[in-house]
């Protein structure tokens, strides 16, 4: 598996679930912003701009700053794409399989966090508990991820 950005720090993640669980009220969800090498960002830009307009039901909703992430629902759904790989992933990590593209699933505070596995970039995906099962989210993502982030390397 390659990735083009650097680590992901590890203040990242208690930042990403601080936006799930302060996402209650309809305003702009505040979303820490990536910062991935030019050839990911272009890769980012074209699976962003083929998202689509409702996840589970739930609408768009606006992201600060939004370069790099998008968001659906209350409390938000939160997409971030160009961040670096998850500390915990391995080559032998359990991979979830939704509608062709990986996914590496770990627990985050009221919710879970998938992240793509074997893609040029690494998409991220905050779901509050509150959608359970957490992973139908994948569903309405994955056609876009799918089209516009290289495979490198399916689940095993």
């Amino acid at each position: 598996m390659r990735s083009r950005a650097l680590p992901r720090s590890p203040a990242a993640l208690p930042a990403v679930v601080a936006a799930l669980l302060l996402s209650g009220c309809a305003g702009a969800v505040q979303v820490p912003e990536p910062t991935p090498d030019p050839a990911t960002r272009a890769t980012c830009d074209a699976v962003l701009a083929a998202l689509p307009d409702q996840v589970l039901e739930s609408t768009t909703r606006p992201t600060r700053p939004g370069t790099l992430s998008r968001a659906w629902g209350d409390p938000a759904i939160v997409l971030r794409c160009g961040v670096p790989a998850p500390p915990g992933l391995t080559a032998t990590s359990e991979c979830v399989e939704v509608d062709g593209v990986g996914w590496f699933r770990e627990p985050a505070d009221g919710g879970t966090l998938f992240t793509t596995i074997g893609r040029a970039a690494f998409v991220e995906v905050g779901v509050p508990a509150g959608y359970a099962p957490e992973v139908d989210v994948l569903v309405d993502l994955a056609a876009a991820v799918g089209a516009h982030d290289p495979l490198e390397r399916p689940c095993r």
